[in-house]
């Protein structure tokens, strides 16, 4: 499993207040940018999205990770809701990268280049990929179950 370095992690703490402040906006952002595949698309509840619901509870994901993430076990339960929900809409390891793909731009669409700049996308890359393969792996697990059982 990936880690993100110490230096990525004190960045990704220092940009909480800018995710919270702007996280719904950024989610909002990252979700156009995943829905222009349309496969990936089907995979979520339209209503949640609609009434903005969805852009709301993974922006507060994000900033609780922004704000744990050199305590990652404060996420335990969140995790586990997280892992439950991937695996009953069907969430696999190829699906990540794109969630990536989306979620960075967004976040420099958002904050802007000035302010996004490169060294904090790429600490937030780390950080999305730490989460990642925790997430993948959980989710791995969860499924081999379902299939022994």
């Amino acid at each position: 499993m990936r880690t993100a370095s110490p230096a990525a992690i004190e960045i990704v703490k220092a940009t909480a207040p800018a995710i919270e402040k702007h996280g719904v906006a950024i989610t909002t952002a990252m979700y156009a940018r995943l829905f222009q595949n349309p496969d990936v698309a089907a995979m979520f509840d339209r209503a949640a999205q609609d009434s903005g619901e969805q852009p709301k509870r993974l922006a507060a994901a994000i900033l609780a990770y922004a704000k744990n993430i050199d305590k990652l076990g404060n996420l335990g339960s969140a995790v586990q809701r997280m892992v439950a929900r991937h695996v009953e809409t069907g969430v696999k390891a190829q699906h990540y990268p794109l969630v990536a793909e989306a979620l960075l731009p967004a976040i420099r669409d958002v904050l802007g280049a000035d302010v996004a700049t490169d060294e904090i996308l790429a600490a937030w890359g780390e950080a999305y990929w730490m989460l990642a393969d925790i997430l993948i792996a959980a989710e791995a697990q969860v499924y081999e179950d379902a299939e022994a059982a």
